[in-house]
């Protein structure tokens, strides 16, 4: 499974560095809380992309 994940996101470099520096920005700094918002709804969007392409559980 973890195999699955990295390869799934090395094959989607765009998304995955936006997806990391988005993360870090919030974890790391404070921005205001508006921009937080937006910034947190997009790392929900990205994860739900993600999880779909992944299909991880899938049967």
């Amino acid at each position: 499974m973890f195999k699955k994940i990295i390869t799934g996101l090395i094959d989607k470099p765009f998304l995955t560095s936006i997806y990391v520096v988005d993360l870090a920005i919030l974890l790391l700094h404070k921005p205001p809380f508006m921009f937080a918002l937006v910034m947190m709804a997009g790392l929900i969007g990205m994860s739900m992309y993600f999880g779909q392409k992944l299909a991880l559980f899938k049967n």
